[in-house]
């Protein structure tokens, strides 16, 4: 059992070891963090090979029982054994190459990132519960699972009652300027989206046109755009284009390179944890009661999350907490969230929506006005943990900042999911896809000898709302450790990095930080397309399969010693797929349900 208090605590891992091995793609994400969180090894780096089949994590020490993570690429009845197979497998590639109208492999290892910061939050959910009063448990979570909940927003619009707000059809940003600069343009307001493209003349049709594929790109994965529009910034140099951004309230930002994100990297963690100042022991005014014991699979069972979020980031952060057992409690405008109406619908509820909010209760609070902030204030009194990504100096305006709510409440652990966390000096809005321009993400997503271009699948809200859970599981890990509340803050700008560390490294020592032309490229068949792992890949190029129907094709591979897996295009087809039975599920709307990322035993 730990003790609640260890004084010596700076970091919610200080004084624990951790012994890690296996698939080096997972395991040297979960080394990274487990270091960041402070604590040690005696191995240099995860061993293991490219094609191992899991990554075994133990964390020991600090009083706590040994805590255990194992995870894997997938079942292994199910075929799937590395990234490439869980992306095609998962949908992953159907939903980034909706902009190209055919399955695209990221080139970035995006599940195994994503299968390896839920490996956190699971070695850190054990230790919370053991803090508790709880039982250890081994967590297994694998890389299709992760897979399944970075597209469960599109799955779900899949299966809704209705069909999508707006076409699914190739097309989208960047756009490029007649000096040959690719950009990205950023507005959530459809009169600066026309002022910015009346300032270059663009034909009032096509202007019209175009709001409502860009307006809904986040959720279709693609943005068919009216072709003026991408005519109109060839025929104006960047000077222009940044003008008439400035000039409507849009906002432009130009693709950086990995190279150039590299030599700026300051080599941040992707979240800050920073302990409030003074204290609360266990059971002192103004901390929560100690809950019951929790189970060991639902190891925040009893505690209290109060969500003020919009979109994806905060609400997937939270959706995820909840999934651990906390009771999550929705801060929403009077009237409800907006975005509950947000088509397509299933029994009436937007399916998107649900796919970040299912089970969570509501509170209409209108933080415009006094009173509601005050009930606002009471109800943080008496909760674990608030979680927000408003836009920046909103919470301090409102008087609800960290320093604000620490007044009623000193073990609160006051969580702030956001854009850039005020690490850059000329960052852009805050916005996913402005973020990955900015970054290298575009870059890094597509291989060599391909125009850089940011995936319209949101890579980076959904990796930082992953980010921004494991940030609240520290923060709770450290005040039960310490007694004292905690200010945690994470960012899509750390999530960028987390995704593209690989490729930052090999920048900064002066190597190609691209992957090779080719790479993750599925091969066409006679009825559909297939993927093979990255290490056959080279192989199984050399098969003329476009004759041959899916099943033969795999069949062939498959007689060659040639590992590949058949590629989801249609994600309605998950619910039947032999390689996830059982695991999708309906909610009480009817809307699909991905199953939970890890288990406890």
């Amino acid at each position: 059992m730990a003790s609640p208090a260890t004084t010596q605590t700076v970091r919610p891992l200080d004084t624990l070891r951790f012994d890690t091995s296996g698939a080096p793609q997972i395991a040297s994400v979960v080394t990274d963090h487990l270091r960041l969180l402070g604590a040690r090894t005696d191995r240099p780096g995860p061993d293991g090979h490219r094609g191992a089949p899991a990554a075994g994590t133990t964390l020991t020490g600090g009083g706590f029982e040994p805590a255990r993570a194992t995870a894997r690429w997938a079942d292994p009845a199910s075929g799937l054994a590395d990234e490439a197979t869980v992306q095609a497998a998962t949908g992953m590639m159907a939903v980034h190459g909706r902009r190209d109208g055919t399955p695209r492999g990221l080139a970035v290892d995006y599940a195994a990132t994503a299968t390896a910061v839920l490996t956190v939050q699971g070695l850190l959910a054990n230790l919370v519960g053991q803090a508790r009063g709880g039982a250890s448990a081994e967590v297994t979570t694998s890389a299709d699972r992760a897979g399944l909940l970075a597209v469960s927003q599109y799955l779900a619009a899949a299966g809704a009652d209705e069909g999508e707000a707006a076409e699914i059809a190739p097309g989208g940003p960047p756009f490029t300027s007649a000096d040959g600069i690719l950009f990205e343009l950023e507005t959530l307001d459809p009169g600066a989206w026309a002022a910015f493209w009346k300032a270059l003349e663009t034909p009032g049709e096509a202007l019209r046109a175009g709001w409502r594929p860009f307006q809904f790109r986040y959720a279709t994965g693609c943005a068919p755009l009216p072709a003026a529009l991408h005519t109109t910034t060839r025929s104006h140099g960047w000077d222009r284009i940044r003008r008439a951004a400035a000039a409507s309230g849009a906002e432009v930002c130009a693709l950086r390179s990995l190279t150039d994100r590299a030599a700026e990297h300051d080599g941040a963690a992707p979240w800050s944890l920073t302990p409030a100042p003074g204290g609360a022991p266990a059971g002192s005014p103004g901390r929560p009661p100690v809950p019951l014991v929790p189970p060991a699979g639902r190891p925040l069972a009893g505690l209290t999350v109060l969500e003020a979020g919009r979109r994806i980031q905060a609400p997937l952060a939270a959706h995820l907490l909840g999934l651990l057992g906390a009771d999550v409690i929705r801060i929403e405008p009077p009237g409800g969230d907006p975005l509950r109406g947000m088509p397509p619908a299933c029994s009436g509820t937007s399916a998107r929506w649900l796919a970040l909010n299912r089970g969570k209760r509501a509170v209409e609070i209108d933080i415009k006005a006094e009173a509601d902030r005050g009930r606002l204030r009471e109800m943080a009194a008496h909760a674990d943990v608030f979680l927000h990504n408003w836009a920046p100096g909103k919470a301090a305006a409102l008087g609800l900042d960290a320093d604000d709510l620490a007044r009623v409440n000193p073990a609160l652990v006051h969580a702030y999911t956001c854009g850039w966390a005020g690490r850059l000096d000329d960052a852009p809005m805050g916005t996913d896809f402005m973020v990955q321009a900015r970054t290298g993400v575009g870059e890094a997503a597509r291989p060599e000898g391909e125009v850089p271009a940011p995936s319209l699948m949101t890579l980076l809200d959904v990796l930082g709302g992953l980010l921004g859970a494991e940030a609240v599981l520290a923060g709770l890990l450290l005040r039960e450790r310490t007694g004292r509340g905690v200010r945690v803050d994470s960012s899509l700008l750390g999530a960028a990095d987390t995704l593209t560390g690989p490729a930052l490294r090999r920048a900064a020592r002066g190597e190609n930080p691209r992957r090779p032309a080719g790479f993750r490229h599925p091969l066409a068949t006679a009825d559909g397309w297939i993927a093979p792992a990255d290490a056959d890949a080279r192989a199984a190029a050399g098969h003329d399969l476009r004759g041959l129907p899916t099943a033969e094709a795999l069949a062939r591979l498959h007689a060659h010693g040639l590992t590949a897996a058949a590629v989801t295009t249609e994600l309605s087809d998950l619910h039947h797929d032999p390689r996830f039975a059982g695991a999708i599920g309906r909610d009480a709307h009817g809307a699909p349900a991905v199953p939970d990322p890890w288990s406890f035993v």
